[in-house]
C-alpha cells in the first residue's frame, strides 16, 4: 500500500502543469541552463589559466635567453688573455722567485698586526663662572660703562 501511494504522488507530481507546461519540464530546462552556464564559466577559467601559463612560459624562455647571454659574458670576461692584459696594465705581474716562501719558512712568517683603534676623548668644558663674578670683571675692563 505504501508503494501504491508513493506511485500516485509521483504521477501527480509529473502531471502537474503550469500554464500548459509540465513542472518537471520547467525544472529540466532550468537544470540544463545551469549546466550550460557552469560549463561556460569553466571554459572561461581554463582560458584565463591557459593565458597565464603561456605568459609564464614566455617569461621562462626570456630568462633562459638572459642566462645564456650572462654565461657568454662571464666566459668572455674570464678569458686568461684578457685578465693578463688587465693585470699588466695595472702594474701587476707574476710573483718573483725571491718573494716566494718555502714550506719550512712558512712558520716564521708572522701576520701583519692589525692597528689598534684610536679612542678620542672629548675634553671637559670648564664650568661657567657665576653671574655675580662676571659683572665686576666687565666693569674693570671698561666694557660696562658704554
Amino acid at each position: 500500500m505504501n508503494a501504491a501511494v508513493l506511485t500516485r504522488q509521483l504521477n501527480r507530481l509529473f502531471a502537474w502543469k503550469v500554464r500548459g507546461i509540465r513542472c518537471i519540464e520547467i525544472i529540466g530546462v532550468l537544470l540544463v541552463a545551469a549546466m550550460i552556464f557552469s560549463v561556460y564559466l569553466a571554459k572561461a577559467a581554463a582560458a584565463r589559466e591557459g593565458a597565464e601559463i603561456a605568459d609564464l612560459e614566455r617569461q621562462i624562455g626570456e630568462s633562459g635567453q638572459r642566462v645564456r647571454l650572462l654565461k657568454a659574458e662571464v666566459a668572455r670576461l674570464e678569458q686568461p688573455g684578457r685578465l693578463e692584459a688587465l693585470s699588466r696594465g695595472a702594474g701587476l705581474g707574476p710573483v718573483e722567485m725571491k718573494r716566494q716562501a718555502s714550506e719550512d719558512n712558512l712558520a716564521n712568517l708572522a701576520p701583519i698586526p692589525e692597528p689598534q683603534p684610536v679612542v678620542i676623548v672629548a675634553p671637559t668644558a670648564p664650568e661657567p663662572a657665576p653671574a655675580a663674578e662676571a659683572e665686576p670683571a666687565a666693569l674693570s675692563t671698561g666694557e660696562g660703562a658704554r
